[in-house]
């Protein structure tokens, strides 16, 4: 979760890594820090709060240096002060770490280290690192030999990037559960967390596999194993721009990457959209149509957001297809031992394609023998190659921590999906036909949503001021309500609980009053009925109503009426997340909060 930076070659590393630093920040953003070999020693510099702070820190001599590595930090051990502040160093301050993810076993080293008389300066896990590296740098003239042999007592994630003072013309890296990603320039390298630091030097790169090592040198790399045996890697060519982390005239990237959606969604459906057939072609899954027609069940597996489009490709896989299908928490999969039946198509689902729970549920899923594929936005992320099948969302790169494009996209590939499974079993080519069409008018229909933010924004700031909101809905449009229940509290802070609409009548009903807002989801289904008797039940308490629905209501009913357009039933909660994301947006924007960086969250949780 926090943000990697390293820098070898002939340029002065500091401007490299703060700028770094600056892309990756949405990783994580309450200290930062950088270190760089000069004359011998380390310069190391830190600050606690935003890299802008760490910036204003940093002397000129210290970035002249052409080898350095830089942090932007999440907090996990220890509160986000300068001194827990990353790089750490050991007692010489010759050896410099940067890590991300957690030590499972950071007490134990922590007192070991102390029973051997080395002072520790701060309450991290990353510190026992560089005292470990120091003392096997001792036994051995190589940096990567003594890596190697401090890892070997270590339990738990990491990435990370060792820096000796004494030899600044090499950096050491390592992975395990947390990614690390090379890039290679022409006389000089690069080692980052996330691509988003290195496009802008270069597009070629190279992914570190768990349990793998790497040596940098200005001109070359070479990888090995923990058992110090040669691996060969292969550059590869990564399919985004630096252009793609630029604001342009939005004042953020979550507004940025919100009207972004048209145009993901026509990428996530190019070439995949069958009409002759009425079908969908995913190449990636890598089932042909025996092997479909064997799936007996769906079950996806995500957290946060990616969990609740997996409700919601949960119910596209029952409707379309009549497959039995679920969506659980990678978090809670992975550890209550499931039953994995070998009929059952798993799906992992993840924008990063790093989280660290749904990558272990992909473990564990491939150590019972399980069936399972990913559907991540990354290329060449550690879900992808873990699975070595799946579907790519191509939705771009996504910066703010609140996920809106990836979201739309996951529940897009999972349409396809559906229609996909379906037409394998019993949907008519009609009904085929019918999703395909609407399908490929929905960039149209995103568009249109998108085309009313001042009308949500003026329902959003007549709503700013209260503490508390429910977000109800019915079947199709449950997931919708946790997923806006989910964007309004992550970034506006505003306590929001999601619930179907049949629930509220066994207990929540007893907090409506008139300071208690409800966002209801009133799909055009067979439901609209039901949905206007929830909204009743609500306002003859004295509860405000927010109405989200592509169908006419009542005179009256609702306080706030959000219009969405028609589509196909079955892709309707795809719209109607849309005005969610505005609404989330613009009330966050009027309370003055930092869209893009809320508190407490990073963008890709790479820890438990």
């Amino acid at each position: 979760m926090c943000g990697i930076v390293g820098y070898i070659g002939t340029r002065p590393a500091g401007p490299i890594l703060l700028e770094g630093l600056h892309r990756l920040e949405y990783r994580g953003y309450d200290s930062a820090g950088l270190a760089v070999a000069h004359r011998g020693r380390l310069r190391v510099t830190k600050a606690a709060g935003r890299v802008d702070e760490l910036r204003a820190k940093v002397a000129d001599k210290a970035t002249r240096a052409p080898a350095g590595i830089a942090h932007t930090r999440w907090a996990t051990h220890g509160e986000p002060t300068d001194v827990n502040a990353h790089p750490h160093v050991d007692a010489t301050n010759t050896i410099a770490v940067v890590h991300n993810g957690i030590l499972e076993n950071a007490d134990h080293l922590r007192a070991k280290l102390t029973a051997d008389g080395v002072e520790l300066a701060s309450d991290t896990d990353t510190e026992t690192l560089a005292h470990l590296v120091a003392a096997a740098r001792a036994d051995t003239d190589s940096l990567e030999d003594a890596v190697r042999a401090a890892l070997r007592g270590v339990e738990g994630a990491y990435g990370i990037v060792v820096l000796d003072a004494r030899d600044p013309g090499e950096l050491v890296v390592a992975r395990n559960g947390s990614p690390i990603v090379l890039g290679i320039g022409d006389g000089e390298m690069f080692v980052a967390s996330d691509v988003a630091a290195l496009v802008r030097h270069t597009q070629r790169v190279v992914y570190l596999d768990d349990g793998e090592l790497a040596t940098l040198t200005a001109n070359d790399y070479r990888t090995s194993t923990a058992q110090a045996r040669r691996t060969a890697k292969t550059p590869t060519t990564v399919d985004v721009a630096d252009d793609d982390y630029q604001l342009g005239d939005h004042p953020d990237f979550m507004r940025k990457e919100m009207h972004e959606q048209p145009e993901a969604v026509r990428r996530a459906l190019m070439g995949r959209l069958d009409e002759r057939f009425a079908t969908a072609h995913l190449g990636g899954v890598g089932l042909d149509p025996h092997a479909l027609r064997s799936v007996r069940r769906v079950k996806f597996l995500g957290c946060g957001s990616a969990y609740y489009a997996g409700q919601l490709g949960a119910n596209l896989v029952e409707e379309l297809a009549r497959l039995p299908a679920d969506a659980e928490p990678a978090s809670e999969f992975r550890y209550r031992n499931p039953v994995v039946d070998p009929d059952t198509l798993h799906v992992a689902v993840s924008q990063s394609g790093e989280t660290l729970d749904t990558l272990a549920a992909v473990q564990e899923l491939q150590r019972k023998g399980g069936r399972v594929i990913g559907v991540v936005n990354v290329v060449g992320s550690a879900i992808a190659r873990e699975c070595g099948s799946g579907v790519f969302l191509h939705a771009g790169p996504e910066v703010s921590v609140a996920s809106t494009k990836a979201f739309t996209n996951m529940s897009v590939c999972f349409a396809m999906l559906a229609l996909l499974l379906g037409r394998v079993r019993d949907l008519s080519v009609a009904h085929g036909r019918r999703i395909v069409a609407a399908l490929d008018a929905l960039p149209d229909r995103i568009a249109e949503v998108l085309a009313t933010e001042d009308e949500v924004a003026r329902v959003a700031a007549r709503f700013s001021a209260a503490e508390h909101m429910f977000f109800i809905g019915r079947v199709r449009g449950w997931p919708v309500a946790r997923e806006g229940a989910q964007k309004l509290k992550e970034i506006s802070y505003v306590h929001a609980e999601a619930y179907q609409a049949a629930e509220l009548k066994h207990g929540p009903l007893a907090l409506i009053d008139e300071r208690m807002p409800s966002v209801v989801l009133v799909p055009d289904d067979e439901l609209v009925s039901k949905n206007i008797g929830a909204i009743e039940q609500i306002r003859a308490r004295g509860g405000p109503v927010i109405a989200v629905t592509n169908t006419k209501l009542p005179d009256g009913l609702a306080d706030a009426v959000l219009t969405v357009p028609r589509t196909e039933p079955e892709l309707d909660p795809i719209l109607l997340t849309v005005p969610l994301q505005l609404f989330a947006y613009h009330l966050a924007a009027r309370l003055g909060r930092d869209i893009d960086k809320p508190r407490n969250l990073a963008k890709s949780v790479t820890v438990e």
